[in-house]
């Protein structure tokens, strides 16, 4: 008698921790169950992937959907459905929000607000403050929460940790890796007056590579006397990437799709405010540093830092324009186009967007395509050849600074624990959003 599964993706070339090869996937359950030949199996439903690559789903593990307080610019339904119509199968949003998720009730609220509404799985950043470090142990254990985020650099609200002791606060309250927007605040206030008004090329002025190498400098000191993990994101320069390499025992390292493919001045001459993000896009030579950290294994994943705004909000002149732009939909066709051009592996994007993010942060079950894993995959396209256009786009902000531009390998399925919720550019089901899980975390049983 044959085996029964839920789903068979069929015939695609699957890579994974083995390798890449033709083979077939059964889902059961929602999990993964045997991969390989399953031409005598029957299934509920299956998926013809031939001639597509299928990779483990893609994990971005920085967004910021702007719910609660700012739903104009997004909201956790609109965020995750650009988040599936681009191949990512869980998102890790941050705490940024209004209130801002600093107490364990905020926390909960956010988990209630997310489960069977977004579209793909989903878990949220604790926000450190100076005065909620008190707080921070219950939360990070909580459902749903996949670790503190500390901004050493202006953020909004109360959510600015500039100084060392409030650091060093912060580190002795938890126990789970803590992700780090690194950029010295004290510098960036002596160089505010360093802005031209109108002028998007004195954005990388006003934040230069100092201020970040000088915060990152002081988190990796901090943390090591501390002897807790840090997760450094979005990280901008060359310097930074080559100090890392060396502080491999305390410290993870993110960089982004944007500073992987734009460049100053020529992103802000052209973009201007659609190229502002914090830290700011900089020089080809910083560039080609992220670069070097990604081929020599020092960046451990890729986030988009999704962090969408209003054309209306972005109209304003430099510097009252705001700093963000959004990326989840994006980041897996910008990085397709890198792996075709040759500047990565397809299995280094799979180590950057799954792998990586599993090993990281400890996801339970999630990750990888392995037996017993979540069954969730993403299908590409490495010959399609498309123009981002804006018709594409999910996001409620409706631009992205990469419309127009044509890129080689597109996402043509997101599967989400055994449920195909998008083929082709289209929705197909009701949102049911659950709560990544993780290993530090698990309820005992």
């Amino acid at each position: 008698m044959s085996e029964t599964f839920d789903l068979i993706v069929k015939g695609g070339i699957v890579v994974s921790h083995a390798g890449r090869a033709e083979a077939d996937i059964g889902i059961r359950d929602g999990k993964f169950a045997q991969m390989g030949d399953l031409s005598r199996a029957s299934a509920g439903e299956v998926i013809d992937a031939k001639g597509l690559h299928v990779l483990p789903g893609v994990i971005d593990s920085q967004v910021h959907f702007r719910e609660p307080g700012l739903e104009w610019k997004e909201d956790l339904e609109s965020g995750s459905r650009a988040a599936i119509m681009g191949g990512v199968v869980c998102v890790f949003e941050m705490p940024n929000t209004n209130p801002s998720t600093i107490t364990p009730d905020l926390m909960a609220d956010k988990v209630a607000r997310g489960r069977d509404r977004m579209h793909c799985d989903f878990a949220f950043y604790a926000g450190a403050t100076k005065e909620n470090p008190h707080l921070l142990a219950e939360m990070e254990q909580m459902e749903g929460c996949c670790g503190v985020k500390v901004f050493m650099g202006a953020s909004t609200g109360d959510l600015l940790v500039d100084d060392d002791e409030g650091v060093a606060a912060v580190l002795a309250a938890i126990k789970r890796r803590a992700a780090f927007h690194s950029e010295d605040e004290f510098r960036l206030a002596d160089r505010r007056g360093l802005a031209r008004r109108g002028d998007w090329t004195s954005h990388e002025e006003v934040r230069d590579a100092t201020a970040a190498m000088m915060s990152t400098e002081r988190l990796v000191r901090l943390a090591r006397a501390a002897g807790k993990r840090i997760h450094v994101l979005h990280i901008s320069t060359a310097e930074e990437m080559a100090f890392l390499a060396a502080h491999r025992d305390v410290a993870s390292v993110e960089v982004t799709p944007q500073h992987l493919t734009l460049e100053a001045p020529d992103a802000y001459e052209r973009l201007k405010a659609y190229a502002q993000m914090n830290p700011p896009i900089r020089s080809a030579a910083h560039r080609a540093g992220l670069w070097r950290g990604v081929e020599q294994g020092v960046a451990d994943v890729i986030g988009s830092d999704h962090a969408p705004h209003t054309i209306e909000e972005k109209s304003k002149p430099y510097p009252q324009s705001p700093s963000g732009m959004p990326g989840v939909q994006t980041l897996v066709p910008l990085m397709l186009d890198h792996v075709n051009a040759g500047r990565l592996t397809l299995e280094r994007f799979v180590d950057l967007t799954s792998h990586g993010v599993q090993r990281i942060f400890g996801l339970a079950g999630k990750g990888r395509i392995a037996a017993g894993y979540d069954a969730d995959l993403t299908l590409v396209d490495m010959k399609a050849v498309r123009t981002i256009d804006e018709s594409w786009l999910a996001s409620r902000c409706a631009w992205s600074p990469f419309t127009g531009q044509t890129v080689k390998g597109w996402p043509m399925a997101t599967i989400v624990r055994g449920r195909a919720v998008m083929r082709e550019d289209e929705l197909l089901t009701p949102s049911t959003g659950a709560p990544a899980r993780f290993m530090e975390t698990l309820a005992p049983a």
